[in-house]
């Protein structure tokens, strides 16, 4: 078996406007800036690393690039929404008024929401 790779993971996402970005993920969310550099910067997550990088003709994909497992999906969602997030409703998903999904099971629940240059976040309760 080959040995593990260790060290600390940093997820990346592209932005196209640095100050609007670092807004949003510092002010916003309550995340930490951990250093910068001429290209990007380093947040603090649980247990990881946010590497936003700049590209000035960055396009976002539809699909969620980055998302927080949370204990409460209703506190979470309401403290997010008090700060000025908007979350996603997509046609015909049946998400309640909050935009939370429910899984068949009954027992999952997601939320999207998007941050400034359009990338998508999600929240996740199992």
């Amino acid at each position: 078996m080959a040995e593990r790779i260790s060290g600390t993971p940093v997820a990346f996402i592209n932005v196209a406007n640095r100050d609007r970005a670092l807004h949003f993920y510092r002010d916003t969310l309550g995340l930490e800036l951990c250093s910068s550099d001429n290209f990007g910067d380093f947040i603090q997550l649980d247990g990881g690393l946010l590497r936003l990088t700049v590209l000035p003709d960055f396009k976002p994909s539809p699909h969620p690039v980055l998302g927080w497992n949370v204990r409460d999906m209703t506190s979470a969602v309401a403290s997010l929404r008090e700060r000025g997030v908007t979350f996603i409703i997509y046609p015909g998903m049946g998400q309640d008024e909050l935009g939370v999904w429910t899984a068949p099971d009954g027992h999952v629940k997601v939320a999207w929401f998007a941050d400034p240059d359009g990338n998508v976040l999600s929240l996740s309760q199992a």
